[in-house]
């Protein structure tokens, strides 16, 4: 090691030192103390460190059912608003009129609480509530589509609240893609879907990738909307720590389902990862607009 290196070694990790330590204390400390408690037991004389938590958490079905039923309220809301995000990032950037048009009325959702959103879905769509009344007259019966099984209720309050947070990273994403690159593209022969699709996805990549970690670690942990909105079985993991938590005062068991919430997300990321990985590799532009 050089003189120089030896010296620059230093101001580095000095320079490093204040987010290291701010996600060290803040985040690697809390983890870490969540971890350690799993293997401790709420049982009096239990000595330390104990699998009794995660025997009882993997043998009791109303655990297993709720860690489904999370999985699926992280991932229908993302899958969904990935669906509407992305078109309407490109469309709100081809013109300005569009642009005008969509831009305001996309940020409203951005300012209403959860808890919010949770009582207008729940007002409008529960039974007897203003959608079901103004189909009354014609005849129509809706669907359940608050407390179902399918938790359509909290997927769509959840939806409405992370699509203008994924259309705003989404199309800052885009909107820095250098113009030249979609101007060569055009003048290739790429239609606005082949530009799109071939141009702008790839391109925007990581901040599409960083809107679906925001909003499915969001959706996946959520407790306000799931417990308005959700059936009564099963109840998503976020809404049994706090029933285990603040009702049973059974904190070992709060700190197991937190630890495998956190395992489980880390996996899918690394899953979705993996596919985006695969299907990110650069391919020629197509001549003719698909």
């Amino acid at each position: 090691m050089n003189e120089a290196t030896r010296v620059r070694t230093p101001v580095l990790l000095l320079c490093l030192l204040p987010g290291v330590g701010y996600l060290t204390v803040f985040f690697g400390v809390p983890l870490v103390r969540v971890l350690v408690g799993s293997f401790s037991s709420n049982k009096p004389g239990e000595s330390f460190p104990t699998l009794d938590t995660w025997a009882t958490l993997f043998a009791t079905p109303v655990y297993l059912d709720g860690l489904w039923f999370s999985i699926w309220l992280g991932l229908a809301p993302t899958v969904l608003s990935l669906l509407v995000s992305l078109p309407l990032s490109a469309l709100m950037l081809a013109n300005e009129r569009s642009r005008k048009l969509f831009g305001a009325l996309y940020r409203v959702p951005l300012v209403v609480p959860g808890i919010v959103a949770g009582f207008l879905v729940l007002v409008i769509l529960d039974r007897g509530g203003m959608a079901a009344r103004l189909a009354a007259p014609l005849g129509l019966t809706l669907p359940r589509l608050v407390r179902d099984e399918w938790g359509l209720g909290a997927i769509i309050a959840s939806s409405w609240k992370s699509i203008p947070f994924m259309t705003l990273i989404i199309s800052g994403a885009m909107a820095s893609i250098n113009k030249e690159v979609l101007s060569a593209a055009r003048t290739l022969g790429a239609g606005r879907v082949t530009i799109f699709w071939r141009v702008q996805m790839p391109l925007a990549k990581p901040g599409i990738t960083a809107a679906v970690l925001l909003s499915f670690i969001g959706s996946l942990g959520s407790f306000v909307i799931p417990s308005l909105l959700g059936p009564a079985y099963p109840l998503p993991l976020s809404v049994s720590m706090y029933r285990e938590g603040f009702q049973n005062g059974n904190w070992p068991m709060v700190y197991a389902m937190g630890t495998l919430l956190s395992v489980v997300a880390i996996g899918i990321l690394l899953v979705y990862y993996a596919i985006v990985g695969s299907t990110g590799r650069s391919q020629p532009l197509s001549k003719r607009d698909s």
